[in-house]
């Protein structure tokens, strides 16, 4: 993938290295500097992981069935793009969600991804019979989800703040008993629909209880995606005065009012050094239908790279593969960085896209069988 500039030259976009062109007429090596230019801020963390969320909050609010194997498919190709934490699915209720319902056969497709150590494919457990059903797939991390307010919690769980809290105890022990990691999601912290404004304190006293009950981090959620740069600071700032420093924490906005980068800079420049995002800009939350599309993680990265903060991710790689999954959901990904470096191959037709899928879906299946032991098949 390249970016053209006014010229005819062209510079393959990197992170961190200088490209350089040749003009073949003339024999006169030009030197641009790769795109974007790292100009590094102090005040930012030196190197950020990313949580992607891509394959679990992207494709949960999907109105149609993804396949199995092309969800497989899309965990494997974010791996590939150099990606080491993919959340990949989520064991609820299929009720709840049916387009999560093949937990299991998506996590059997992913044998060979869950061999490597350097890999963390975390999955969403809302309760202890999710987490049983996690349990006996092999899964090493979990994530669990609260609320800061009760309208959502009640909407989410069908339970007060204070009963959801109750029902995540032991789900926390039961996974630390296991040696697993457990990062746990709170939602609403920054503005709810039915509620309105969330009080700081509500967003606190919840986030204390995840790490008192054993958590080894929690994500801030931004779920409607209405936070500004002041609310975040004064929220991280009043979580601090508890004894909650930002190691301990994530933060996961979404972009309705466009804001959700602004935002994550300014969590950043805080001391968060974990970002939730979704590959391509896609996901939402099927139970606050206010919530639109996640930060896409193509323009965390661009932004990071010009800030010269690294996070291991192959560039063109990430626009390759969220190009891939956009035309197999039917719509172009709303990512501007994916826009900007795709050009026209962000606009595959949708229709011809979606009749490869089923051949592409069975090709995936048939790999991640046979790489499959033969006990697991």
């Amino acid at each position: 993938m390249t970016v053209a500039d006014a010229s005819d030259a062209t510079t393959t976009v990197t992170t961190a290295t200088t490209a350089t062109t040749a003009t073949t007429a003339t024999n006169v090596t030009k030197v641009r500097p790769a795109l974007p230019v790292v100009h590094r801020r102090a005040d930012l963390p030196a190197q950020v992981r990313i949580w992607e969320v891509g394959p679990r909050d992207g494709l949960q609010n999907e109105p149609s069935i993804i396949p199995a194997p092309l969800k497989a498919e899309l965990v494997t190709r974010l791996v590939g793009a150099g990606l080491t934490t993919v959340e990949a699915t989520s064991f609820v209720n299929p009720a709840w969600v049916p387009q999560l319902a093949d937990a299991e056969e998506v996590f059997s497709l992913l044998v060979p991804l869950r061999a490597r150590s350097d890999l963390h494919l975390p999955v969403l457990v809302p309760n202890l019979a999710g987490f049983e059903r996690a349990r006996s797939c092999g899964v090493r991390d979990v994530c669990v989800f609260a609320s800061a307010t009760e309208t959502f919690a009640r909407k989410n769980l069908n339970r007060s703040r204070a009963q959801v809290l109750e029902m995540l105890a032991p789900v926390v022990a039961e996974a630390k008993a296991e040696g697993m990691g457990v990062r746990a999601y709170v939602s609403m912290c920054f503005g709810d629909p039915w509620e309105g404004v969330v009080r700081e304190t509500d967003v606190v006293s919840v986030c204390e209880r995840l790490l008192e009950l054993g958590a080894d981090e929690v994500s801030l959620g931004d779920t409607i995606g209405v936070a500004t740069g002041g609310q975040v600071v004064d929220l991280l700032d009043a979580l601090a005065r508890v004894g909650v420093p930002p190691a301990r924490l994530a933060v996961h906005f979404h972009d309705t009012y466009g804001q959700a980068l602004a935002n994550t800079m300014t969590a950043l420049a805080c001391g968060v050094a974990t970002v939730d995002s979704s590959a391509g800009g896609i996901g939402g939350c099927p139970f606050a239908k206010s919530a639109t599309g996640n930060l896409a993680t193509e323009d965390l990265c661009w932004a990071l790279a010009g800030a010269g903060v690294e996070t291991g991710v192959d560039l063109d790689r990430l626009v390759e593969t969220s190009v891939w999954i956009a035309a197999r959901l039917g719509r172009p990904s709303p990512s501007k960085v994916v826009q900007a470096l795709a050009g026209p191959r962000g606009q595959e037709d949708p229709t011809a896209t979606r009749k490869e899928s089923e051949a592409d879906s069975e090709h995936a299946a048939q790999d991640a069988r046979r790489d499959m032991p033969e006990a697991e098949r």
